[in-house]
């Protein structure tokens, strides 16, 4: 009898085949999240240095402009009288904050600020689909829009006061008239801009007017019209001031002119301080609703 040649057994082609990309992942995160030798479950680490940087810089800055102006009136180049020093303004800002009406002033000018740019969006945002989707609407409003921005906002400020009294409702209205353009434009920006493909396709679908606005053309155009309502604003805050130095308001714009009265130069940049956390506030808080609805979106 011949001897026959036994061949060993080949190993199973899973064993010899390299793991997929999948199971890469999984097996990594399994390790990320299985315990130490000390019983406590390690994940990865999400700090990165670019989100350090986004802290650290502005920080950074700010204390280095800090000590520009602390060198340039300990040297004398202008009075304290003129800009007061860095810890005057802390002190009367914290003074004003604990002891005064610092946080009642701001309160209105809070609400007068977010109320002007509501409006300013009831009106604003309308108009501007129409001017996208009319070419009639776009014709006809357009110049009038861009004459408006040639008239300052102080100029018709005791106009509105005029016709509107002397209380909240004619600075709204001018911070509704501040904010306006911006939001136009932005809107107008955002719908121009759409993929056109998507349109025709969701028409081809069927999709009526109602449902290709509120399902198709806000969506893709949010980043746009949020970015416009984050200028509006930081806008809305000015224009309250503005406001209340001429209409006689209750807010932050009737504590400078006190200030300025009494020469208060401390008391000045505190309120100007206040004014300008207010509009860093309503930055930021327009930052965390785009990042949210970005998070939302993915």
């Amino acid at each position: 009898m011949g001897i026959r040649s036994i061949s060993p057994p080949k190993p199973s082609a899973s064993a010899l085949d390299p793991p997929s990309s999948g199971e890469l992942h999984q097996a990594q995160a399994s390790l990320a999240a299985a315990p130490d030798e000390r019983g406590i479950t390690t994940r990865p680490r999400r700090f990165s240095a670019s989100r350090g940087l986004r802290v650290l810089s502005p920080l950074l800055l700010g204390l280095v402009l800090l000590a520009l102006w602390q060198a340039i009136v300990q040297m004398g180049f202008v009075s304290a009288f003129e800009l007061p020093y860095p810890l005057d303004v802390l002190r009367a800002f914290w003074n004003s904050l604990t002891h005064d009406a610092l946080l009642s002033y701001a309160q209105t000018t809070l609400i007068e600020s977010l109320a002007g740019c509501a409006l300013g969006a009831l009106v604003a945002q309308p108009l501007a689909y129409a001017i996208v989707r009319s070419r009639l609407a776009a014709h006809a409003l357009q110049p009038y829009l861009a004459a408006s921005q040639a008239i300052p906002a102080i100029a018709i400020a005791p106009l509105i006061g005029l016709w509107f009294g002397y209380d909240l409702l004619p600075v709204i209205v001018l911070c509704a008239l501040i904010v306006f353009f911006p939001m136009v434009v932005s809107t107008v920006l955002g719908l121009r801009t759409l993929d056109r493909d998507v349109i025709d396709a969701a028409r081809t679908e069927g999709a009526g007017w109602w449902a290709l606005l509120w399902r198709i053309e806000v969506p893709l155009a949010l980043p746009s019209i949020l970015a416009g309502l984050r200028t509006s604003l930081t806008l809305s805050i000015t224009g309250a001031v503005v406001g209340e130095f001429v209409v006689a308001g209750h807010g932050l714009g009737e504590l400078l002119l006190i200030d300025y009265n009494f020469a208060d130069s401390a008391g000045v940049f505190a309120t100007l301080l206040m004014l300008a956390l207010l509009a860093t506030l309503l930055y930021g808080l327009v930052r965390l609703l785009e990042r949210w609805l970005s998070y939302m979106e993915a």
